[in-house]
């Protein structure tokens, strides 16, 4: 069954490795659903996160072959572990004097942030899972979604195990 699988993989912070992660995925013809990459608490090494769609053999065969990568230091599947998921989106919406108390609302209710208001429109900040996000599009389209821009998601396990000690 296909499903969407998010993997976190950590590397060694060097040129190319990026380069390498993701030609891997493209000989292999996968799309990239999201991609975020970020130096880790300890800077000579960084964190990967790649959501992909695709059913278990082949996400067994993409984490076995980018195991197999130089540079590449440990790889793991969160979406077989409890873990937190979350994306950052940029939302530009229409909202003249006349629709802005509306919008405002929808902010209020989603705990989402105005980080940017004109005459005519607001720039809308809010953090969360995929579910929480799209549920704040959709309540915002009525008033005209202008623009959006996101982020790739980010995760991390729960609990006291890390990708360095998988204890």
């Amino acid at each position: 069954m296909t499903e969407k699988h998010v993997l976190s993989i950590l590397v060694e912070n060097k040129p190319g490795v990026l380069t390498r992660i993701t030609a891997l995925f493209a000989r292999r013809s996968y799309n990239i659903v999201s991609l975020a990459v970020g130096e880790t608490e300890q800077p000579e090494t960084s964190r990967v996160t790649i959501a992909i769609v695709g059913d278990e053999n082949e996400i067994d065969q993409i984490v076995k072959q980018t195991n197999k990568l130089i540079n590449v230091l440990h790889i793991e599947e969160l979406s077989k572990v409890p873990s937190v998921q979350r994306r950052l989106m940029l939302i530009k919406v229409n909202a003249d004097e006349s629709r802005r108390t509306g919008v405002l609302q929808v902010v209020e209710l989603f705990r989402a942030h105005v980080v940017d208001v004109s005459a005519e429109s607001v720039v809308i900040e809010s953090i969360g899972n995929e579910e929480k996000l799209n549920a704040l599009v959709a309540a915002l389209t009525p008033y005209g979604v202008k623009e959006i821009v996101q982020s790739g998601s980010v995760a991390i396990s729960r609990g006291p195990k890390t990708i360095r000690n998988e204890k």
